[in-house]
C-alpha cells in the first residue's frame, strides 16, 4: 500500500488501481478533523461513502471537489455524521447538476430495508416539498433524487452479508454492532454496515469491538481501518479492547472516527492513525 498526502484537486478516475480517501477522520464530535466519511475511486468509478454533516465542506477543502462531482454514494447507517450532507448532495444533483450541467440522477447503493428507513426516518422531511411531485403525486419520492443499485444478497451467517461490483469495484456490505449500546449481537442492532473491498480493504463502519467480525477478515485483509473510541463501553471499539488483539492483526490496522484528544494516545502496536487528506493506493 502507498500513502500519499494530497494537497490538490482529487481526480475520481483512475488507471485502475484502488485508491480510498478520507475527506475526514474524526468522531462525530471532533472539533479539529472532519467526520469519517471517504471516496473509494478504481477506473472510471468512484463511490463516496457515507457524507456527513462537515461533507460538503470537507469534500472542498480536503478534495477539492464539488457536491455536484459525486455521483455515485453509499450509506453505511443514519447516524448524521455519516448521512447529514446527504440532503445537500441531493438537492444540488437535482437542482444544479441535472438541471444545468447535464448530469446524471444520483446512484445509491442501498438494499431495499435500509432504503425505507433512509428515506422515511432521514431524509423524506427534507426533500420530499421541494416542488409539486410527478406522475400526479403531491411530494417527491425517493426516486425521484436517487437511483437505486441493490447489493445482492450473500449470507446471513455468521452475519447478514451482502456482495456487490459496481464498476471495478467488488463490494461487500457486512453488517455490525453499533447501536443500542446493549445490543448483544449484530442480529440485534439497528441497520448499520461496514466494507470489504476488492477483497483486501476492511472498513469497519461504526461497530462496538466486534472479535468476531474482526476475526472474520483478518487473515482476507491486507489493510484494515478500524473505528476507536478511548473510553469504555459505549458503541465504538474502546482503544483498550483493540489492544488485545493479535500483533499480526494490529500491525496492518489504522484507526479512525476518533476523537480530537487522539495525540495522547499510545497506538504504537498499531499500524499508525488513519489520515483525511491521505490517498491510500493499493
Amino acid at each position: 500500500m502507498k500513502q500519499i498526502k494530497w494537497n490538490q484537486k482529487l481526480s475520481l478516475k483512475n488507471n485502475g488501481e484502488l485508491e480510498i480517501f478520507f475527506i475526514g477522520t474524526g468522531s462525530a464530535f471532533a472539533r479539529s478533523l472532519n467526520q469519517t466519511n471517504f471516496l473509494i475511486v478504481k477506473g472510471d468509478t468512484h463511490i463516496m461513502v457515507d457524507f456527513g454533516m462537515t461533507g460538503p465542506r470537507a469534500l472542498s477543502n480536503v478534495a477539492r471537489l464539488d457536491v455536484t462531482d459525486i455521483e455515485v454514494i453509499l450509506p453505511t447507517h443514519s447516524h448524521a455524521d455519516h448521512v447529514g450532507g446527504f440532503e445537500a448532495l441531493a438537492l444540488m444533483n437535482r437542482y444544479v447538476g441535472r438541471r444545468f450541467m447535464n448530469k446524471p440522477k444520483l446512484v445509491m447503493v442501498i438494499n431495499e430495508d435500509y432504503q425505507r428507513v433512509l428515506w422515511t426516518h432521514t431524509l423524506q422531511g427534507g426533500l420530499e416539498w421541494n416542488e409539486k411531485g410527478v406522475d400526479s403525486s403531491e411530494k417527491l419520492q425517493f426516486s425521484n433524487f436517487f437511483k437505486a443499485v441493490r447489493p445482492k444478497w450473500k449470507t446471513h451467517q455468521p452475519r447478514e452479508i451482502y456482495e456487490l461490483d459496481m464498476g471495478e469495484i467488488h463490494l461487500e456490505l457486512f453488517r455490525t454492532k453499533h447501536i443500542p449500546e446493549q445490543a448483544e449481537s449484530w442480529e440485534a442492532s439497528f441497520i448499520s454496515y461496514g466494507l470489504f473491498v476488492d477483497n483486501k480493504v476492511f472498513l469497519s463502519g461504526d461497530t462496538q469491538f466486534d472479535l468476531d467480525l474482526i476475526t472474520l477478515y483478518a487473515d482476507r485483509s491486507e489493510v484494515m481501518f478500524h473505528d476507536v473510541q478511548f473510553f469504555p463501553g459505549a458503541v465504538h471499539a474502546p482503544l483498550q479492547d483493540l489492544k488485545k488483539l493479535p500483533s499480526q492483526t494490529k500491525k496492518k490496522m489504522y484507526l479512525t472516527h476518533y476523537s480530537d484528544d487522539w495525540k495522547k494516545q499510545d497506538i504504537s502496536d498499531f499500524a499508525g492513525w488513519c489520515e483525511q487528506g491521505v490517498k491510500y493506493v493499493f
